[in-house]
Protein backbone atom coordinates (compact mmCIF):
# COMPACT_ATOMS: atom_id res chain seq x y z
CA UNK A 1 0.00 0.00 0.00
CA UNK A 2 1.61 3.39 -0.79
CA UNK A 3 1.66 5.86 1.32
CA UNK A 4 -1.14 8.35 -0.74
CA UNK A 5 -3.48 5.24 -0.31
CA UNK A 6 -2.43 4.91 3.63
CA UNK A 7 -3.32 8.39 3.97
CA UNK A 8 -6.37 8.43 2.22
CA UNK A 9 -7.57 5.20 4.11
CA UNK A 10 -6.44 6.93 7.89
CA UNK A 11 -8.54 10.52 6.33
CA UNK A 12 -11.96 8.20 5.35
CA UNK A 13 -11.42 6.48 8.93
CA UNK A 14 -11.04 9.27 11.05
CA UNK A 15 -14.28 10.96 8.93
CA UNK A 16 -16.28 7.56 9.77
CA UNK A 17 -15.60 7.78 13.41
CA UNK A 18 -16.40 12.00 13.59
CA UNK A 19 -19.52 10.85 11.92
CA UNK A 20 -20.52 8.18 14.40
CA UNK A 21 -19.71 10.24 17.55
CA UNK A 22 -22.01 12.94 16.19
CA UNK A 23 -24.70 10.32 15.48
CA UNK A 24 -24.12 8.97 18.86
CA UNK A 25 -23.99 12.58 20.57
CA UNK A 26 -27.65 13.21 18.42
CA UNK A 27 -29.54 10.35 19.72
CA UNK A 28 -28.26 10.68 23.30
CA UNK A 29 -29.76 14.43 23.20
CA UNK A 30 -32.77 12.68 21.72
CA UNK A 31 -33.01 10.39 24.74
CA UNK A 32 -32.34 13.20 27.42
CA UNK A 33 -35.20 15.28 25.56
CA UNK A 34 -37.62 11.91 26.14
CA UNK A 35 -36.85 12.25 29.83
CA UNK A 36 -37.85 15.62 29.87
CA UNK A 37 -40.64 15.06 27.74
CA UNK A 38 -41.73 12.16 30.21
CA UNK A 39 -41.65 14.49 33.07
CA UNK A 40 -43.26 17.64 31.86
CA UNK A 41 -46.27 15.07 30.51
CA UNK A 42 -46.72 13.94 34.27
CA UNK A 43 -47.94 17.53 35.38
CA UNK A 44 -48.86 19.67 32.50
CA UNK A 45 -52.51 19.67 33.22
CA UNK A 46 -51.49 21.23 36.87
CA UNK A 47 -49.26 23.21 35.50
CA UNK A 48 -51.21 24.44 32.66
CA UNK A 49 -53.81 25.35 35.41
CA UNK A 50 -51.61 26.93 37.69
CA UNK A 51 -50.42 29.47 34.94
CA UNK A 52 -46.99 29.90 36.52
CA UNK A 53 -44.23 31.20 35.33
CA UNK A 54 -41.58 28.50 33.78
CA UNK A 55 -38.41 28.75 35.76
CA UNK A 56 -38.41 25.14 36.91
CA UNK A 57 -39.29 24.03 33.28
CA UNK A 58 -36.61 25.74 32.18
CA UNK A 59 -33.47 24.60 35.13
CA UNK A 60 -35.17 21.02 34.13
CA UNK A 61 -33.90 21.67 30.15
CA UNK A 62 -30.30 23.01 31.65
CA UNK A 63 -29.82 20.12 33.67
CA UNK A 64 -30.62 17.30 31.13
CA UNK A 65 -28.19 19.62 28.92
CA UNK A 66 -30.50 20.61 26.27
CA UNK A 67 -29.28 24.86 25.97
CA UNK A 68 -26.20 24.00 24.33
CA UNK A 69 -26.66 21.08 22.28
CA UNK A 70 -25.89 23.49 19.01
CA UNK A 71 -22.21 24.29 20.27
CA UNK A 72 -19.34 23.06 19.43
CA UNK A 73 -18.23 20.24 21.27
CA UNK A 74 -15.14 21.73 22.41
CA UNK A 75 -17.42 24.61 23.97
CA UNK A 76 -19.39 21.97 26.17
CA UNK A 77 -22.11 21.56 23.62
CA UNK A 78 -23.16 18.46 21.35
CA UNK A 79 -22.51 20.25 17.90
CA UNK A 80 -25.55 19.73 16.85
CA UNK A 81 -27.01 21.24 13.35
CA UNK A 82 -30.06 23.56 13.60
CA UNK A 83 -32.24 20.80 12.13
CA UNK A 84 -31.16 18.10 14.47
CA UNK A 85 -32.31 20.41 17.09
CA UNK A 86 -35.59 20.99 16.11
CA UNK A 87 -36.07 17.79 16.39
CA UNK A 88 -35.44 18.10 20.19
CA UNK A 89 -37.94 20.42 20.62
CA UNK A 90 -40.65 17.86 18.80
CA UNK A 91 -39.74 15.41 21.57
CA UNK A 92 -40.22 18.31 24.06
CA UNK A 93 -43.63 19.01 22.77
CA UNK A 94 -45.09 15.59 23.05
CA UNK A 95 -45.27 16.35 26.55
CA UNK A 96 -45.33 20.23 26.92
CA UNK A 97 -45.98 22.65 24.46
CA UNK A 98 -45.16 25.67 26.42
CA UNK A 99 -41.81 24.58 27.24
CA UNK A 100 -41.01 23.14 23.52
CA UNK A 101 -42.05 26.71 22.52
CA UNK A 102 -39.37 28.28 24.68
CA UNK A 103 -36.77 25.74 23.81
CA UNK A 104 -37.51 25.89 19.96
CA UNK A 105 -37.11 29.82 19.84
CA UNK A 106 -34.03 29.31 22.46
CA UNK A 107 -32.60 27.15 19.37
CA UNK A 108 -33.90 29.55 16.60
CA UNK A 109 -32.26 32.78 18.56
CA UNK A 110 -28.83 31.18 19.46
CA UNK A 111 -28.61 30.70 15.84
CA UNK A 112 -28.89 34.65 14.79
CA UNK A 113 -25.22 35.62 15.94
CA UNK A 114 -23.48 33.47 13.12
CA UNK A 115 -26.17 34.87 10.48
CA UNK A 116 -25.92 38.48 11.21
CA UNK A 117 -22.38 38.66 13.44
CA UNK A 118 -19.04 38.98 12.75
CA UNK A 119 -17.09 35.81 13.70
CA UNK A 120 -16.03 37.10 16.53
CA UNK A 121 -18.99 38.04 18.19
CA UNK A 122 -20.71 34.71 16.84
CA UNK A 123 -17.70 32.57 18.88
CA UNK A 124 -17.81 34.63 21.72
CA UNK A 125 -21.38 33.69 22.25
CA UNK A 126 -20.95 30.16 21.34
CA UNK A 127 -18.38 29.66 23.86
CA UNK A 128 -20.49 31.59 26.23
CA UNK A 129 -23.72 29.26 25.31
CA UNK A 130 -21.17 26.15 25.91
CA UNK A 131 -19.75 27.08 28.76
CA UNK A 132 -22.52 28.78 31.03
CA UNK A 133 -25.54 26.48 29.37
CA UNK A 134 -27.54 29.96 29.22
CA UNK A 135 -31.24 30.43 28.05
CA UNK A 136 -32.20 32.79 25.77
CA UNK A 137 -34.71 34.72 26.16
CA UNK A 138 -36.38 36.84 22.90
CA UNK A 139 -37.46 40.50 21.99
CA UNK A 140 -38.18 40.01 18.43
CA UNK A 141 -41.68 39.63 17.93
CA UNK A 142 -42.42 42.91 15.42
CA UNK A 143 -46.18 43.41 15.91
CA UNK A 144 -47.62 45.24 18.96
CA UNK A 145 -46.63 48.18 20.96
CA UNK A 146 -44.41 51.14 19.75
CA UNK A 147 -41.84 49.40 18.65
CA UNK A 148 -38.15 49.29 20.25
CA UNK A 149 -35.72 51.78 18.69
CA UNK A 150 -31.52 51.62 19.15
CA UNK A 151 -30.44 55.38 19.76
CA UNK A 152 -26.83 56.60 19.72
CA UNK A 153 -25.74 57.86 23.64
CA UNK A 154 -21.98 59.29 24.30
CA UNK A 155 -19.45 56.33 23.99
CA UNK A 156 -22.86 53.58 23.03
CA UNK A 157 -26.15 52.95 22.77
CA UNK A 158 -29.94 52.47 24.47
CA UNK A 159 -32.76 50.47 23.49
CA UNK A 160 -36.40 52.53 24.51
CA UNK A 161 -39.77 51.44 23.38
CA UNK A 162 -42.30 48.24 24.40
CA UNK A 163 -43.22 45.21 22.91
CA UNK A 164 -46.04 43.12 23.46
CA UNK A 165 -44.82 39.97 23.37
CA UNK A 166 -41.47 38.13 24.23
CA UNK A 167 -41.07 34.91 24.72
CA UNK A 168 -38.41 33.82 27.83
CA UNK A 169 -37.60 37.56 28.12
CA UNK A 170 -38.36 37.71 32.14
CA UNK A 171 -36.05 34.37 32.80
CA UNK A 172 -33.47 34.79 29.80
CA UNK A 173 -30.17 34.69 30.46
CA UNK A 174 -29.28 36.54 27.38
CA UNK A 175 -31.90 38.47 25.44
CA UNK A 176 -32.12 38.49 21.42
CA UNK A 177 -33.60 41.79 20.88
CA UNK A 178 -34.51 43.51 17.43
CA UNK A 179 -34.65 47.24 16.99
CA UNK A 180 -34.95 49.76 14.69
CA UNK A 181 -31.64 51.85 14.11
CA UNK A 182 -31.98 55.20 11.93
CA UNK A 183 -34.91 53.21 10.30
CA UNK A 184 -32.73 50.14 9.72
CA UNK A 185 -33.38 46.14 11.52
CA UNK A 186 -30.56 45.46 13.56
CA UNK A 187 -30.26 42.35 16.17
CA UNK A 188 -28.94 43.09 19.16
CA UNK A 189 -27.69 40.37 21.89
CA UNK A 190 -27.36 41.48 25.90
CA UNK A 191 -27.26 39.94 28.99
CA UNK A 192 -30.57 39.33 30.93
CA UNK A 193 -31.81 41.65 33.74
CA UNK A 194 -30.26 44.91 32.33
CA UNK A 195 -31.08 48.08 34.24
CA UNK A 196 -33.82 49.59 32.22
CA UNK A 197 -35.72 46.58 30.95
CA UNK A 198 -38.61 45.42 32.52
CA UNK A 199 -40.68 42.34 31.89
CA UNK A 200 -44.58 43.71 32.10
CA UNK A 201 -45.85 40.37 34.06
CA UNK A 202 -48.93 40.22 31.82
CA UNK A 203 -49.29 37.10 29.66
CA UNK A 204 -52.55 35.34 30.43
CA UNK A 205 -54.08 33.70 27.17
CA UNK A 206 -56.10 30.51 26.85
CA UNK A 207 -52.79 28.44 26.00
CA UNK A 208 -49.06 28.39 25.76
CA UNK A 209 -49.19 29.56 29.33
CA UNK A 210 -46.11 28.71 30.36
CA UNK A 211 -44.12 30.37 27.89
CA UNK A 212 -43.50 33.52 29.37
CA UNK A 213 -44.84 35.47 26.59
CA UNK A 214 -46.35 38.83 27.76
CA UNK A 215 -45.32 42.49 27.35
CA UNK A 216 -41.93 43.87 27.98
CA UNK A 217 -40.46 47.10 28.29
CA UNK A 218 -36.87 49.19 27.44
CA UNK A 219 -36.27 52.45 29.33
CA UNK A 220 -32.81 54.36 28.10
CA UNK A 221 -31.50 50.41 28.18
CA UNK A 222 -27.86 50.76 27.58
CA UNK A 223 -26.33 48.86 24.66
CA UNK A 224 -22.66 48.54 24.27
CA UNK A 225 -21.53 48.51 20.76
CA UNK A 226 -20.22 45.04 20.71
CA UNK A 227 -23.70 43.79 21.49
CA UNK A 228 -25.06 44.76 17.91
CA UNK A 229 -24.48 42.44 15.78
CA UNK A 230 -22.64 43.19 12.77
CA UNK A 231 -19.52 45.05 11.61
CA UNK A 232 -19.77 48.95 11.02
CA UNK A 233 -21.22 50.78 9.17
CA UNK A 234 -24.80 49.38 10.71
CA UNK A 235 -26.34 50.71 8.68
CA UNK A 236 -26.57 50.63 4.31
CA UNK A 237 -25.77 46.45 3.80
CA UNK A 238 -28.19 44.32 2.28
CA UNK A 239 -29.40 41.41 3.71
CA UNK A 240 -27.88 38.23 1.72
CA UNK A 241 -29.98 35.65 1.13
CA UNK A 242 -27.99 33.58 3.51
CA UNK A 243 -28.67 36.16 6.82
CA UNK A 244 -32.42 36.03 5.50
CA UNK A 245 -33.17 32.33 6.41
CA UNK A 246 -33.54 34.06 9.91
CA UNK A 247 -37.31 33.50 9.59
CA UNK A 248 -37.50 30.21 8.09
CA UNK A 249 -35.51 29.04 11.67
CA UNK A 250 -38.59 30.49 13.63
CA UNK A 251 -40.82 28.52 11.42
CA UNK A 252 -39.10 25.22 11.37
CA UNK A 253 -39.53 25.94 15.30
CA UNK A 254 -42.93 26.14 14.98
CA UNK A 255 -43.37 23.36 12.57
CA UNK A 256 -41.96 21.29 15.05
CA UNK A 257 -43.87 21.83 18.22
CA UNK A 258 -46.73 22.02 16.03
CA UNK A 259 -46.51 18.42 14.94
CA UNK A 260 -44.80 17.35 18.79
CA UNK A 261 -47.89 18.51 20.40
CA UNK A 262 -50.25 16.33 17.81
CA UNK A 263 -47.71 13.27 18.62
CA UNK A 264 -48.14 13.74 22.54
CA UNK A 265 -52.19 14.61 22.07
CA UNK A 266 -52.29 11.38 20.08
CA UNK A 267 -50.57 9.23 22.96
CA UNK A 268 -52.29 10.55 25.56
CA UNK A 269 -55.47 9.90 24.04
CA UNK A 270 -54.54 6.50 23.25
CA UNK A 271 -53.33 5.67 26.48
CA UNK A 272 -56.67 7.33 27.82
CA UNK A 273 -58.92 5.59 25.47
CA UNK A 274 -57.55 1.99 26.49
CA UNK A 275 -58.16 2.37 30.34
CA UNK A 276 -61.38 4.32 29.90
CA UNK A 277 -63.19 4.59 27.08
CA UNK A 278 -66.71 2.61 26.37
CA UNK A 279 -67.51 0.93 23.38
CA UNK A 280 -70.60 3.22 21.70
CA UNK A 281 -73.90 0.88 22.29
CA UNK A 282 -74.89 -0.15 18.77
CA UNK A 283 -71.02 -1.05 17.99
CA UNK A 284 -71.80 -4.91 18.54
CA UNK A 285 -68.55 -4.91 20.76
CA UNK A 286 -67.18 -5.07 24.20
CA UNK A 287 -64.90 -2.62 23.92
CA UNK A 288 -63.61 0.72 22.80
CA UNK A 289 -60.47 -0.90 21.37
CA UNK A 290 -62.78 -2.72 19.01
CA UNK A 291 -65.20 -0.02 17.85
CA UNK A 292 -64.93 0.38 14.29
CA UNK A 293 -65.30 4.32 14.58
CA UNK A 294 -63.16 4.61 17.01
CA UNK A 295 -60.15 2.34 14.70
CA UNK A 296 -61.14 4.67 11.73
CA UNK A 297 -60.87 7.74 13.57
CA UNK A 298 -57.28 6.53 14.92
CA UNK A 299 -56.32 5.38 11.27
CA UNK A 300 -57.04 8.64 10.11
CA UNK A 301 -55.26 11.04 12.63
CA UNK A 302 -52.18 8.49 12.80
CA UNK A 303 -51.85 8.69 9.23
CA UNK A 304 -52.38 12.60 8.57
CA UNK A 305 -49.95 12.88 12.35
CA UNK A 306 -47.29 10.52 10.48
CA UNK A 307 -47.63 12.76 6.72
CA UNK A 308 -47.52 16.05 8.81
CA UNK A 309 -43.74 14.75 10.57
CA UNK A 310 -42.54 13.33 7.04
CA UNK A 311 -42.98 17.00 5.64
CA UNK A 312 -42.05 18.60 8.71
CA UNK A 313 -38.29 16.29 8.65
CA UNK A 314 -38.37 17.66 4.93
CA UNK A 315 -38.40 20.98 5.57
CA UNK A 316 -35.76 20.71 8.00
CA UNK A 317 -33.05 19.14 5.50
CA UNK A 318 -34.22 21.78 3.14
CA UNK A 319 -33.33 24.67 5.57
CA UNK A 320 -30.01 22.48 6.80
CA UNK A 321 -28.64 22.14 3.45
CA UNK A 322 -29.46 25.74 2.97
CA UNK A 323 -27.34 26.94 5.82
CA UNK A 324 -24.65 24.21 5.14
CA UNK A 325 -24.26 26.08 1.84
CA UNK A 326 -23.67 29.35 3.61
CA UNK A 327 -23.14 32.68 2.64
CA UNK A 328 -22.85 31.53 -0.81
CA UNK A 329 -26.86 30.57 -1.25
CA UNK A 330 -28.62 31.61 -3.92
CA UNK A 331 -31.97 33.73 -3.91
CA UNK A 332 -33.51 30.74 -5.58
CA UNK A 333 -31.65 28.22 -3.08
CA UNK A 334 -33.49 30.59 -0.22
CA UNK A 335 -36.79 30.44 -2.01
CA UNK A 336 -36.73 26.75 -2.06
CA UNK A 337 -36.08 26.34 1.53
CA UNK A 338 -38.41 29.16 2.87
CA UNK A 339 -41.22 27.35 0.92
CA UNK A 340 -40.33 23.74 2.01
CA UNK A 341 -40.62 25.11 5.87
CA UNK A 342 -43.77 26.67 4.75
CA UNK A 343 -45.47 23.65 3.03
CA UNK A 344 -44.64 21.91 6.76
CA UNK A 345 -46.26 25.18 8.52
CA UNK A 346 -49.18 25.01 6.47
CA UNK A 347 -50.34 21.14 7.00
CA UNK A 348 -48.60 21.01 10.57
CA UNK A 349 -51.00 23.69 11.62
CA UNK A 350 -54.15 22.22 9.67
CA UNK A 351 -53.48 18.63 10.87
CA UNK A 352 -52.30 19.30 14.36
CA UNK A 353 -55.80 21.75 15.06
CA UNK A 354 -57.71 19.11 13.38
CA UNK A 355 -56.38 16.48 15.86
CA UNK A 356 -56.40 18.22 19.03
CA UNK A 357 -60.01 18.83 18.45
CA UNK A 358 -61.16 15.34 16.93
CA UNK A 359 -58.79 12.99 19.68
CA UNK A 360 -62.11 13.66 21.51
CA UNK A 361 -64.31 11.76 19.47
CA UNK A 362 -62.23 8.15 20.53
CA UNK A 363 -62.01 8.75 24.33
CA UNK A 364 -65.51 10.05 24.83
CA UNK A 365 -67.56 13.18 26.65
CA UNK A 366 -65.72 12.12 30.09
CA UNK A 367 -62.24 13.07 28.30
CA UNK A 368 -63.72 16.45 28.80
CA UNK A 369 -63.43 16.50 32.32
CA UNK A 370 -61.39 19.61 33.46
CA UNK A 371 -58.68 17.60 35.75
CA UNK A 372 -57.61 15.68 32.52
CA UNK A 373 -56.81 18.58 31.29
CA UNK A 374 -56.62 17.38 27.55
CA UNK A 375 -57.99 20.82 26.15
CA UNK A 376 -54.32 22.23 26.62
CA UNK A 377 -53.23 20.40 23.31
CA UNK A 378 -56.33 22.72 21.36
CA UNK A 379 -55.63 25.53 23.47
CA UNK A 380 -51.75 25.51 23.07
CA UNK A 381 -52.11 24.98 19.51
CA UNK A 382 -54.95 27.41 18.98
CA UNK A 383 -53.15 30.08 20.38
CA UNK A 384 -49.59 29.48 18.99
CA UNK A 385 -50.88 29.06 15.17
CA UNK A 386 -52.00 32.39 15.14
CA UNK A 387 -48.85 34.33 15.15
CA UNK A 388 -48.92 34.64 12.02
CA UNK A 389 -51.87 33.55 9.58
CA UNK A 390 -51.15 30.64 7.96
CA UNK A 391 -53.57 31.55 4.86
CA UNK A 392 -50.41 33.60 4.20
CA UNK A 393 -48.15 30.85 3.81
CA UNK A 394 -50.06 28.83 1.60
CA UNK A 395 -50.16 31.97 -0.32
CA UNK A 396 -46.69 32.11 -0.45
CA UNK A 397 -45.70 28.30 -1.43
CA UNK A 398 -49.00 28.80 -3.74
CA UNK A 399 -47.15 32.20 -5.49
CA UNK A 400 -43.91 29.86 -5.88
CA UNK A 401 -45.52 27.12 -7.83
CA UNK A 402 -47.12 28.80 -9.68
CA UNK A 403 -45.73 32.19 -10.57
CA UNK A 404 -42.03 31.40 -8.78
CA UNK A 405 -42.30 35.07 -6.99
CA UNK A 406 -40.19 34.04 -4.18
CA UNK A 407 -41.22 35.30 -0.48
CA UNK A 408 -40.01 38.40 0.42
CA UNK A 409 -38.32 39.10 2.90
CA UNK A 410 -39.63 39.86 6.47
CA UNK A 411 -39.55 39.12 10.39
CA UNK A 412 -42.58 36.22 9.17
CA UNK A 413 -41.53 35.21 5.68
Amino acid sequence: MSVDTEQQTATEQQTANEQKSRDERFVAALERADLVSAELRATAAERDRANGTPRAEVELLRAHDLLQVQEPVEYGGDGLAYAQASLITRRIARGDTSIAHLIGYHYAQTRIAPLFGTPEQADALSRRNGEEKLFWGGVQNPRGGSGIVLTRDGDGFRLDGRRSFASGASLGDQLSVTASYEGELVFVSLPGGRAGFRALGDWDNIGQRLTDSGGVEFDGTRVERSEILGPDPLTGRELSPYQTLVTPHWQLAFVNFYIGTAEGALREALDWTRLHAAPWETSGVDGATDDPYVLQTVGELRSEIRAAALLADRAGEALQTALDTGPSLTEEERAEAAVAVYEAKYLTTKVALGAASRLFEIQGARATTSDYGFDRHWRNLRTHTLHDPVAYKAREVGDWTLNRRAPQFSLYR
